[in-house]
């Protein structure tokens, strides 16, 4: 049933058909699953896959986008960095429109704050190492897919003495973040595992959540066959009364994960505990950076540090995150929040799920 090594199988009409199939045979109660991973929120809308659910089954978007998870007071003290006078901010592309409390580093730019956008960590370093002698500051957001090459390349700027890359720390991670909305009575079934961190940190990682809560926990890739495969595992799992770990992803996930990656950023970070959006602050699930690499961290260097705020008014961002409420429950969805002009960071991510919906739900679709 499983589709051949080749990519153009994973998208195959037989495979994705057979997998329906079976789905709809599996489902003979109500089911509701999140999907942990941003990128496969992306990929259900991008290849339409709701459309195939049988009823009663419902899949709800999970903490997975990290532009979105990323706490409102963390945003507004990246802004407040870029406002410093010969600081140059290096990020990735969605984190310049996330609303922040005044404004974002798209207005602070506008005000002539330098901000590039960059396409990895290092091109941060390139920017530091020979484009500006001034601070530049690298906004470290991400799970643990992202946080080893953060890591590698500060250790990188340590071997070769470049002093003025600073970083940001506002990596999270995963786990602890699924065991917190688990705990708060989250009504899922189970959880599709995102495939990118569970490189990273192995199937094993969900290990807790299987056992201690009785969560079924099926890994998958981003194709369409792959989501459909993790998602009929789950529903069989339901249907048999099983709480397991499944790794529905062998091509790119073991059981003990990347050792490497987790070496080098264990060198580099240590967990703390730190807030997430819509969730508050989680026992350490963040990192930040270890005493010998303090010098560091621009918030320490330039006193700059989040101070809690609330969300905008209206949005339910939180609410998504948590798979308490759909995209199209927020009275702001596609009217006052698009992602030409988003009020919450789910609608200005590709990852997020507002964007996501946006594209099979919003006016265009009406």
């Amino acid at each position: 049933m499983f589709p051949s090594p080749d990519l153009s199988g994973f998208r195959s009409r037989a495979a994705i058909d057979a997998l329906v199939h079976e789905l709809s045979l599996l489902v003979d109660r109500p089911m509701r699953f999140m999907e942990v991973c941003g990128t496969h929120t992306m990929a259900v809308a991008r290849y339409g896959l709701r459309s195939l659910f049988p009823p009663r089954f419902e899949l709800v978007s999970g903490p997975g986008c990290p532009v979105c998870v990323t706490a409102q007071s963390h945003v507004d003290a990246m802004i407040r960095l870029a406002r410093i006078p010969g600081v140059t901010i290096a990020t990735f592309g969605d984190m310049v429109r996330v609303p922040g409390s005044s404004g974002s580093l798209a207005h602070a730019m506008a005000e002539g704050a330098r901000v590039e956008i960059v396409y990895s960590p290092t091109d941060a370093l390139h920017l530091a190492r020979e484009v500006s002698p001034d601070p530049v500051v690298f906004l470290a957001v991400g799970f643990e897919t992202t946080a080893p090459a953060v890591a590698a390349t500060i250790l990188e700027a340590e071997r070769t003495g470049v002093e003025n890359l600073l970083v940001h720390p506002a990596h999270k991670l995963m786990p602890p973040a699924l065991d917190c909305i688990m705990s708060g009575g989250a009504a899922v079934n189970g959880l599709l595992c995102p495939g990118h961190v569970s490189a990273v940190i192995g199937a094993k990682a969900y290990a807790p959540l299987a056992e201690g809560q009785g969560l079924p926990c099926v890994i998958g890739g981003f194709e369409p066959a792959d989501i459909l495969l993790a998602l009929t595992l789950l529903a069989r799992q339901v249907r048999e009364g099983r709480s397991e770990v499944e790794n529905a992803y062998p091509r790119a996930v073991s059981w003990e994960g990347n050792k490497r990656a987790r070496e080098v950023m264990e060198a580099v970070f240590r967990p703390e505990d730190t807030e997430w959006r819509g969730l508050g602050v989680i026992s350490g699930s963040g990192l930040t950076l270890r005493e010998g690499f303090r010098d560091r961290d621009a918030r320490t260097r330039f006193g700059v540090h989040p101070v809690p705020v609330a969300d905008p008014p209206g949005c339910v961002c939180g609410e998504v995150l948590k798979g308490v409420k759909t995209p199209t429950d927020c009275p702001l969805f596609a009217s006052r929040c698009t992602p030409q002009s988003p009020v919450g960071p789910c609608m200005v991510s590709g990852e997020g799920a507002c964007a996501a919906h946006y594209l099979t739900d919003g006016p265009c679709h009406a």
